[in-house]
């Protein structure tokens, strides 16, 4: 099947999708964010300089999820008090999109769910019990992070960002969900914790010394 493409309204360049239900991309060659708007682009802002990573990880990483073949398209950068991580924005050969989480060196697997009436941000403490979709889930930590960056194809528009509050919760049974509070309205994502070889990576950033 060939990929979707459209021309950079500020440059011309050729922008050509992995993912064909992206709403939002980057312009390689004037590195212009550019949102789609039915058929058209329109440019709303131009990427920042991103600070150096030291992820393996990169836009075209493919790799293995529970069987299921996927590559990264987009990333969104975060920073915070302690050091700072990428959100990978990876799609499914079914066309399904979720998130790769990369934070020095520990990753996880998160997906997008349904779940109506999500505390609001005051509300939460550490230690606070919650039912999730039928699943009890314990608050342990909330992040005020700072938005970096973006990367490549998103699902939605994301350029705009200043600060973002994450409330991460974790089962009895190491099973992990987070809040996004970027929203007006918050967003779940439920996933689990995967160790890097479990995904099989290829098309990995290679750095100097690297064998």
């Amino acid at each position: 099947m060939s990929q979707p493409t459209a021309n950079c309204p500020n440059c011309g360049a050729l922008i050509q999708f992995r993912w064909s239900s992206a709403v939002q991309t980057t312009c390689g060659f004037c590195r212009s964010i550019l949102v789609r708007r039915d058929v058209d682009l329109e440019r709303v802002g131009v990427v920042a300089d991103l600070p150096p990573d030291s992820s393996p990880i990169q836009i075209a990483t493919e790799g293995v999820y529970r069987n299921r073949a996927f590559l990264v398209v987009g990333r969104i950068l975060y920073e915070y008090e302690e050091g700072g991580w990428n959100e990978w924005h990876v799609v499914f050969n079914d066309g399904a999109s979720g998130w790769l989480s990369d934070a020095q060196a520990e990753y996880a697997v998160s997906f997008l769910t349904a779940q109506p009436g999500l505390p609001a941000a005051d509300q939460l403490r550490p230690r606070r019990r919650l039912v999730l979709n039928g699943v009890e889930y314990e608050v342990t930590s909330l992040t005020q992070a700072r938005y970096r960056g973006v990367e490549g194809e998103l699902p939605f528009a994301y350029w705009d960002k200043e600060a973002v509050l994450f409330a991460d919760l974790r089962t009895a049974d190491a099973r992990f969900a987070t809040i996004d509070y970027s929203e007006s309205e918050p967003l779940l994502f439920v996933g689990e914790a995967v160790a890097f070889d479990e995904l099989h990576l290829k098309n990995l950033r290679q750095f100097e010394g690297w064998s």
